[in-house]
């Protein structure tokens, strides 16, 4: 058997049911006695199972494993501890066509934690890349086990009983429930991972000091005084004692287990403890040392290694380069950060990506009064990552806000399946830094120029996954205070209620300019506060009760205005008078608040020139969030409308359309690569459009004038002569367009003049192509760049020749929906163009918004094709017709492994 090339990216850390992880790989062919010393160590019935027989010829077994060509015939070997040893083995051998027989085996001592339906779901994925449809199995009546783990994998599969055996088969294309069972395991594995983290039996801090002003002084000290459920150990080398507490000089020394281990010690030291933690049992490391991935080379090697080892033991890392975690549930009460400060206990966690802004955030966090659940310093993300803390808080109780934030991604896509998921329970609120386009790449198509000028990729995939943005940390708090302590609005109508007109003013206006809605008040309503308040003041909404208003004043209105079925939710802003205490608005806000509660509706204050929380408001057992100004609670309550109206939203499908020929297409896309790749000429453009079922313009291709000429002859009418070439971009600029042209002969002279015009800019092997000049419709652009981080992007805005002046775009990550199309289409400022401008038609924009529904699934279907401009796309009063097209293909990067994909990062 010829062995094929070794798929070294087929290679994964995986995360079993238990938070431990071993590491998953394409067998070798030195893999044979590590094969055979695995065979030998089965148990006499897992021996059984896997060969119907105790007496098979175990040399021959690994010898036939081991040789395999990765396509007809694969194994996988799952290895762990520093030793490599094998404890877990799946292969399949090609029995026809398009199916393969398939067998397991794993070590006892890793039965039951999930292993082998890891196994399945990466050979599956191997299997159907490598063009095999169905996986077919024989098992003994008796190996229950095996018959579960096809059963719960998620894949459909089918048994059928025979003489002493059960037949298996199972198709191996991952389905939509197979995946979500994946990610479901993932998390239960994730969870009980952070569970070690978050509630250890004990702790060790390796680099513990008698210095309480060092950062390993500081670390104990918070964990001492915190109040830590459990025993604290200090590590230290050169010291008997740390802080009145034995010492002691390795964590192998310490007498009793450890769950938790927090290192502080040089970065050239952290992989030697590293070693030492995984000898000594710890399932959990927290390195806060630095000195690793951000300072270069040296420092990327360094994390690599103690990656390594933590997966050579199991072990689950949270840094390095990091400040600690917090958890300040009363049963732990775990402080492993450096901080001064700790933060109030509350019910929001928070992941931050830098460090030194971790420690601000907690005590940002003391300033709005915003309790917090649990705290993570997430350093380099070399391991633990927000996509898992992710997983963790959906399932936390104690959690029901998460707060993010982040400087980078690692693995969007799978951040914003996750996200969608957990934000349908808890609203996720996220900062993230690097608005610029510095380091954009360059790009030759108006879709890729648009998408590299600004980071509108992250704001797509936070939108499509319900995450709420903000600007900055101070945003993120009021944002967070507001979800944290108010039900969510359940529409865009705001009641104002102020003691001043100048405040009120400011507040209407900062609503809608967030697009939020300030009604006129019902009469009835109107009535009820003409009742209490004094007859100078104004009760339409705003509501300016004048400066005389009392505390119960406030607790009237307020209770007036939410009782109003035209409103969704109130602000209130106090500035303060002479006489009014603040303290006693505060006490009637609240009151106000519980009735307005009690129907579902928020209520905000603003307390000006009164900076944080009055205090009245932070002893309420109703929190009310108070803001500086207007505008902060306007933008806060615009962001949890937009959260509400995107969770409320029904959960869909992207469409599936059955003229789609995606063979053909793919054929296409084969033979380009074959010859190199980049850009399609316009007849291969035009065809593969053509297969996803796209209106293109008739045109008809020529080489020389004279063909163009024909061609016009052949279309007959007015015409548009178009010129295509190597390297030819942006063809209008180039002078490679002219439209309006009538008859051969005006074909033909403009063709020559072209063609002499282009080849003294350097272009040369020229095609033309003339098209029918097709008018009246608006002119929109529908664009798609397979990003390396996000995947494939889509673009629509307003189209033509000034598409990258206007910037008038909306971009979604695909899959889209419907939803997601018409939603793309009607937040553009030239969508009015679309509805009927000033007296012109309306136009088809249900065609247009197909239009983007088949290019997203062309970039699913097609992941080599890099880059594709339609532009423009004529929106006429029935249909869309592309007028011009570039598409770019490129060999795709290879999928990551399907199950953990360790590390799993943004």
């Amino acid at each position: 058997m010829s062995r094929g090339v070794y798929p070294a990216h087929r290679e994964a850390d995986v995360v079993l049911r238990d938070g431990s992880t071993v590491h998953v790989r394409p067998v070798r062919p030195e893999d044979g006695p590590a094969l055979l010393e695995f065979y030998r160590s089965l148990s006499l019935q897992a021996r059984t199972f896997r060969f119907f027989s105790p007496a098979v010829n175990l040399e021959a077994a690994a010898r036939r494993d081991c040789h395999v060509d990765y396509v007809n015939s694969f194994t996988l070997v799952a290895v762990a501890g520093p030793e490599q040893k094998v404890i877990g083995v799946a292969s399949y051998v090609r029995v026809d066509t398009d199916r393969a027989e398939v067998g397991f085996a794993v070590a006892d001592a890793y039965r039951g934690r999930g292993l082998g339906t890891i196994l399945l779901g990466h050979l599956a994925e191997i299997a159907a890349a490598n063009g095999i449809n169905v996986f077919e199995a024989v098992v003994l009546p008796t190996n229950f086990d095996m018959v579960s783990v096809f059963r719960d994998s998620g894949f459909p599969v089918q048994l059928r009983v025979g003489p002493d055996e059960i037949h298996v088969t199972l198709p191996t294309s991952i389905t939509p429930e197979a995946m979500e069972r994946f990610e479901r395991r993932e998390q239960v594995a994730t969870i009980n991972a952070l569970r070690n983290f978050f509630y250890p039996r004990a702790v060790a801090v390796i680099g513990a000091s008698r210095d309480r002003n060092s950062v390993g002084g500081s670390l104990f000290r918070n964990l001492l005084d915190f109040g830590f459920e459990g025993p604290v150990y200090p590590v230290n080398i050169n010291a008997p004692v740390v802080q009145s507490v034995v010492a002691y000089p390795t964590i192998e020394a310490v007498p009793g287990p450890v769950d938790l281990a927090v290192i502080a010690v040089p970065a050239a030291r952290v992989a030697e403890v590293a070693g030492q933690c995984g000898r000594k049992g710890v399932r959990a490391l927290v390195v806060i040392s630095a000195g690793f991935a951000e300072v270069g080379e040296e420092g990327r090697a360094r994390q690599a290694e103690l990656l390594r080892i933590c997966r050579a033991y199991g072990m689950r890392l949270i840094g390095p380069n990091c400040i600690g975690i917090i958890n300040t549930d009363p049963a732990i009460r775990l402080n492993a950060t450096f901080g001064p400060v700790p933060p109030p206990a509350g019910r929001v966690g928070f992941a931050s990506q830098s460090g030194a802004l971790g420690l601000a955030i907690i005590d940002y966090a003391r300033t709005f009064d915003l309790g917090l659940s649990t705290f993570v310093s997430m350093g380099n993300k070399a391991d633990i990552s927000g996509n898992d803390l992710l997983n963790y808080w959906e399932a936390d109780p104690n959690t029901d806000v998460i707060l993010l934030y982040l400087e980078s991604f690692g693995n969007p896509r799978k951040f914003s399946r996750i996200a969608r998921r957990v934000g349908r329970k808890k609203p996720i609120v996220a900062v993230k830094s690097g608005r610029s386009s510095a380091g954009a790449r360059a790009t030759a198509s108006h879709t890729g120029a648009i998408l590299a000028a600004s980071d509108v990729t992250v704001d797509a995939l936070f939108r499509q996954s319900g995450v709420i943005r903000t600007d900055t940390l101070e945003e993120l708090f009021e944002v967070a205070s507001l979800l944290a302590n108010q039900p969510l609005p359940p529409g865009r109508r705001v009641g104002i209620v102020s003691n001043a007109g100048g405040p009120a003013i400011l507040a209407a206006d900062a609503c809608e300019a967030q697009g939020l809605q300030v009604p006129i008040l019902a009469p009835e309503t109107q009535g009820r506060l003409r009742g209490v308040l004094p007859p100078e003041a104004s009760v339409l909404n705003p509501v300016d009760m004048t400066a005389t208003a009392t505390a119960d004043h406030y607790r009237q209105a307020v209770e007036a205005v939410a009782a109003d079925p035209g409103v969704d939710a109130l602000i209130v802003v106090f500035l303060p008078p002479l006489r009014i205490r603040s303290e006693d608005v505060a006490a009637a806000i609240v009151e106000g608040a519980r009735y307005a509660n009690s129907l579902g509706k928020p209520v905000l204050s603003v307390f000006i020139s009164s900076r944080g929380v009055p205090e009245e408001l932070k002893r309420a057992d109703i929190r009310v969030p108070s803001y500086a100004f207007p505008e902060g609670a306007a933008i806060a309550l615009a962001h949890a409308v937009r959260y509400a109206e995107w969770r409320a939203r029904p959960l869909t499908e992207p469409p599936r359309f059955e003229d789609i020929r995606q063979d053909e297409a793919a054929a296409i896309v084969a033979r380009a690569l074959g010859q190199g790749g980049g850009w399609l000429g316009p007849d291969e453009t035009w065809r593969l459009l053509q297969c996803y079922g796209f209106t293109m313009v008739r045109q008809v291709l020529g080489r020389t004038p004279e063909d163009a000429a024909r061609a016009a002859e052949e279309l007959g009418g007015e015409v548009v002569l178009k010129a295509f070439a190597p390297g030819l971009t942006h063809k209008t600029e180039r002078g490679a367009v002219r439209l309006g042209l009538r008859g051969p002969d005006q074909v033909r002279e403009a063709a020559i003049e072209m063609a002499r015009r282009l080849e003294a800019q350097g272009f040369y092997d020229l095609t033309f192509a003339v098209q029918e000049f097709v008018t009246g419709g608006v002119e929109m652009l529908a664009g798609m760049v397979h990003d390396r981080h996000f995947g494939p992007t889509i673009v629509c805005g307003a189209g033509g020749i000034f598409v990258e002046l206007i910037k008038d775009v909306s971009v979604r990550l695909t899959p889209l929906t419907r939803e997601d199309a018409a939603e793309m289409v009607r937040e553009l400022k030239s969508y009015p163009l679309l509805t009927g401008f000033r007296g012109s038609a309306p136009v088809d924009v249900a065609a247009f918004e197909e239009a983007l529904l088949r290019l997203s699934a062309l970039a699913e279907d097609l992941p080599d094709v890099a880059e594709l401009d339609l532009n423009p796309v004529l929106v006429r009063e029935r249909g869309a017709v592309v007028l011009d097209a570039r598409i770019r293909v490129e060999p795709a990067q290879p999928p990551p492994p399907l199950a953990a994909r360790t590390p799993p990062t943004f």
